[in-house]
């Protein structure tokens, strides 16, 4: 359990799983070692975009969505895209525009129809963001042998794979 004081990030989920014996609950193991893994790096890319470029995470995904939509996105594409909610997405947006990274523009042909598309500072901050999160991706992962990142790509693209077959398709998403 979570120590009073303790970080968030201190947190290691798998301890959970500490005392299982090696070779039991694999599957389990291996869930919390990915979910530990993402937390760690969501968290420190969190923090240097705060730190250096005064942004959140959705506000960065956001923005990433855009730069590869050259005719912009309807704000409802933006909200699945980026898997915030359509009360959310709004806020994002309008913190965005007021900074002059985006503008939101009504269709012509359907008025009720918002669609928001990069400014071309919108477009410039995105590519220095984007720069700086792969060199930050890179430095975290500076000790780990590229031979061993190219196995885990395909590895973990089987577990994703065999998940995608056995999902239950029953609608409930959180």
């Amino acid at each position: 359990m979570l120590q009073k004081g303790q970080d968030v990030a201190e947190y290691d989920l798998e301890a959970v799983v500490h005392d299982t014996q090696e070779g039991k609950k694999q599957e389990l193991r291996l869930w919390l070692r990915l979910l530990s893994t993402t937390k760690l790096i969501s968290q420190e890319i969190r923090r240097r975009l705060r730190r250096e470029f005064g942004a959140t995470l959705p506000q960065f995904d956001i923005l990433s969505q855009l730069y590869r939509e050259n005719d912009g996105l309807r704000l409802g594409e933006l909200s699945k895209r980026t898997m915030v909610t359509n009360g959310n997405i709004t806020g994002l947006v309008e913190r965005l525009e007021t900074e002059g990274l985006l503008v939101r523009e009504r269709l012509p042909d359907d008025r009720r129809v918002i669609v928001a598309c990069l400014t071309d500072k919108g477009r410039t901050t995105f590519q220095a963001m984007a720069e700086a999160h792969e060199n930050w991706l890179k430095d975290m992962m500076a000790d780990v042998d590229p031979i061993v990142i190219s196995g885990l790509l395909t590895h973990v693209g089987q577990v994703k794979q065999s998940t995608s077959n056995h999902l239950s398709g029953d609608g409930d998403e959180d």
